[in-house]
């Protein structure tokens, strides 16, 4: 009855406190969640002077089609008047922490209509977020459409 009891309270030690750790989020990792939940919040409002802010000047996207844009082009891309965007979701979001930089890596779903045609995108992304002079601003994205098994 004692060995029983000695296992099963070194056994609940060692795993109470890995499941408390991995639950808890540090705070450079929630403060980069909160920023990427306002870009994506600011493309959708098309809330463009929010959106543009967030960017590194030297920020670059590539597409899923291969084509790369920098602040502006991406910029001017969000802002394109003859797309509404409806839904913006993020899931299976994760964050990987660097130092003054985050990798983050997750499921994108757009849905909306784009010059009077409806649209629905599901895609893969990487986001790449650094802190420059105390800001955390977006330097790099790259989405990839998933391959349908």
């Amino acid at each position: 009855m004692r060995k029983t009891l000695f296992a099963v309270l070194t056994l609940y030690l060692i795993i109470l406190p890995s499941t408390f750790f991995e639950a808890q989020e540090e705070p450079e990792a929630a403060k980069v969640r909160a920023l990427e939940v306002k870009l994506m919040d600011a493309y959708k409002q098309r809330q463009i002077d929010v959106f543009a802010s967030l960017l590194d000047p030297d920020f670059i996207i590539t597409f899923e089609d291969g084509s790369t844009y920098g602040k502006t082009g991406y910029t001017s891309y969000a802002a394109n008047p003859s797309v509404r965007v409806d839904v913006v979701d993020m899931s299976d979001l994760k964050i990987r922490m660097h130092g003054d930089t985050a990798v983050l890596i997750g499921a994108y779903h757009e849905r909306g209509e784009s010059k009077g045609s409806p649209y629905d995108y599901h895609d893969r992304f990487t986001d790449v977020w650094m802190k420059k002079d105390g800001k955390w601003r977006l330097i790099a994205s790259h989405y990839g459409v998933p391959v349908k098994q």
